[in-house]
């Protein structure tokens, strides 16, 4: 099965939906998403719109570029290290 990916806009939508009194089971089934997925979402973005959902994607970009700039400095750091441990 292939997996989808849905944009903010809908995320929020199918929120929204649920929300406003719509079951949870017939709106999975109406967008083809599982329970699971829903809830997930529900934890993650919870009472959130478009603009907010859009500035935490934004953030977790940064986080992860972050991350990887201090992973590689972390590995600059030990060649480094190991450089000067050596005698000459």
């Amino acid at each position: 099965m292939k997996r989808k990916r849905y944009s903010k806009e809908q995320i929020v939508r199918i929120l929204g939906e649920i929300r406003g009194g719509q079951p949870v089971a017939e709106t999975c089934r109406k967008y083809g998403v599982s329970e699971a997925t829903v809830h997930r979402w529900k934890s993650k973005y919870g009472e959130m719109g478009v603009s907010q959902v859009r500035r935490v994607k934004q953030l977790e970009e940064e986080n992860a570029r972050l991350k990887k700039i201090v992973a590689q400095q972390a590995m600059d750091n030990d060649a480094l290290k190991e450089l000067l441990s050596k005698n000459w």
